[in-house]
């Protein structure tokens, strides 16, 4: 996977550390800046700010796509370190977390209480009818051996699942995209498989060359734009530039592009909202989400943001405004998955790239810290609870954080293995090590989709041609599987998908009227889906 050792001596990053934590914020401008000239931000540029990329079918992604419950993850990333104690107040202890905070402290008499030991934030109020009806979950202490307390270094840890001491330069779901599937533009899936939205930086999806393979968005107003219209701009109006070896290869991503914004378009235009987000830039992330899948999108994986959690100075105020705001959103969003009567499908779960400190500092603040919750949230958690033990604000390490008890790696392989259904031994391939699963999470699946990698090209032994009036597809099955045969011009734009069904194995002869199709003399692609996995051939047809 590409790595090296990293020291992760780090002690803190303080609002005091200044130039610490200002080169911290350079650099990865900087880093983000160059990233951005592979996939996601070339693409951008050329497509006028409209950042915007294919992705491939990864072996987790494939094994989705076979599977027969079409569960949904959505992560929702707090953007900045996430103060646990403020977010889940620790009744337990009150006495000593009001001691570490006279000034930040939530009154006792505005908790709101779950259980005996287990209170919310007041701004989080809106989240205890999905306790109370069994759909939330949290996970306390949750972190990494040697937390790193770097916003850049530690998010790339939680995006790779790497050590703290190396470096991994890919993603937990972009490797495989470069592993398995290296000609990933010739055969793109007809429906993009993950979506992320804003954290362009972020390496989740990203492979050992930088390039990020998911449709990548800045900011929701992007994504929404190419949903409600499914146009993108002229990607031939390229500057010229030093990294001019890059751009046929970037052209052909932004064309594959044009195939992903007629499927948005029509999930957007076949969905709604009917429930009442908050207008802010979440609320529109997670309205977006909401519409498109119950639009019928069949994307598995998207990733939401919020920031500002980075709470060094002035955090009362600042906290409680995004606690509100994900607690509205959540709860909205889950509440129009109910009425579109897919909220049994989607599961959400919230993560940070650390925690803050357990005491608060002399701005009205908390700094970087270790130890953090992740909060759960789905119907398919099967009831509500809490695992990872309580919060020990009086056993701390010598910089005065919190002991982990939960690796976040473990919350991903459980989430991997008993939501999205992925058998155990495939996950410890895509986490790059085994990790003990977390117990009592009402999690659970009836079986796992086979992790068998798709047929290769000369498997499939695809042949498409004009005969008369009929296009004739000849294909070799080498098992059962459900087909489809999709119809797109030179550019990628879907015409038609005369064929979806299931097939025997075996060769395959399949003649489809062309004129059923709609097509005029010209350069078209003809792409055969095999459960979920495309294979692709150029047809030139003339009248």
């Amino acid at each position: 996977m590409g790595h090296k050792n990293l020291s992760s001596g780090r002690r803190g990053a303080r609002l005091q550390d200044g130039q610490a934590h200002e080169k911290d914020h350079g650099l990865h401008s900087r880093r983000t800046f160059l990233r951005n000239l592979g996939i996601a931000g070339a693409a951008g540029m050329m497509l006028n700010s409209l950042p915007v990329n294919a992705i491939g079918m990864s072996p987790l992604a494939a094994a989705l796509a076979a599977g027969d419950e079409d569960r949904v993850l959505v992560f929702i990333r707090l953007k900045g370190g996430n103060d646990g104690l403020n977010t889940l107040i620790p009744i337990h202890d009150f006495g000593r977390y009001q001691e570490l905070r006279p000034n930040i402290h939530v009154p006792r008499n505005e908790v709101v209480e779950l259980t005996s030991t287990l209170g919310l934030h007041p701004q989080l109020a809106p989240l205890q009818n999905l306790w109370n009806e069994g759909k939330m979950r949290v996970i306390q202490n949750v972190g990494y051996p040697q937390q790193n307390l770097s916003h850049f270094r530690s998010s790339d840890i939680w995006a790779t699942t790497s050590d703290s001491d190396e470096v991994i330069s890919s993603g937990v779901l972009g490797r495989y995209l470069q592993d398995q599937y290296p000609d990933f533009l010739s055969n793109p899936p007809a429906t993009p498989p993950a979506i992320q939205i804003g954290g362009t930086g972020n390496l989740l999806f990203n492979n050992d060359e930088d390039f990020n393979y998911a449709i990548s968005t800045e900011n929701p107003t992007q994504l929404y734009q190419i949903a409600r219209t499914g146009q993108l701009y002229d990607v031939e109006a390229v500057p010229e530039c030093t990294y001019g070896e890059q751009l046929g290869y970037l052209r052909a991503v932004a064309n594959t592009t044009f195939r992903y914004a007629g499927v948005l378009a029509e999930a957007f235009d076949a969905g709604r909202n009917t429930a009442e987000y908050e207008n802010d830039r979440l609320g529109d992330q997670l309205a977006l989400v909401a519409r498109l899948l119950r639009g019928g999108l069949g994307t598995r994986l998207f990733v939401v943001e919020i920031d500002g959690f980075d709470t060094h100075a002035n955090q009362l105020q600042a906290h409680s405004y995004l606690l509100n705001s994900v607690a509205k959103n959540v709860k909205a969003f889950f509440d129009d998955l109910e009425d579109g009567a897919i909220d049994e499908r989607v599961l959400a779960m919230t993560f940070s790239e650390f925690g803050r400190r357990i005491e608060e500092n002399g701005s009205v603040g908390t700094d970087h810290g270790a130890a953090a919750p992740a909060l759960l949230f789905g119907k398919g958690l099967n009831g509500n609870g809490m695992v990872g033990g309580l919060p020990d604000m009086r056993n701390v390490d010598r910089n005065n954080n919190m002991f982990f008890q939960v690796d976040f790696r473990s919350i991903y392989a459980t989430v991997f293995s008993r939501w999205l259904c992925i058998d155990g031994g495939f996950v410890d391939q895509i986490m790059g090590a085994q990790f003990d699963r977390v117990e009592d999470l009402g999690l659970f699946c009836q079986g796992t989709t086979s992790t068998t990698p798709p047929a290769s090209t000369a498997d499939i032994k695809l042949k498409a041609y004009r005969n008369g009036g009929d296009l004739v597809i000849e294909y070799n099955l080498p098992a059962a599987a459900r087909v489809g045969v999709h119809f797109f011009d030179a550019v990628g734009r879907k015409l038609n998908s005369p064929f979806q069904g299931r097939r025997g194995a075996g060769a395959q002869v399949q003649r489809l009227p062309l004129n059923g199709i709609g097509w005029a003399s010209g350069v078209y692609i003809l792409s055969l889906e095999i459960n979920g996995q495309m294979y692709s051939q150029k047809l030139a047809m003339f009248r």
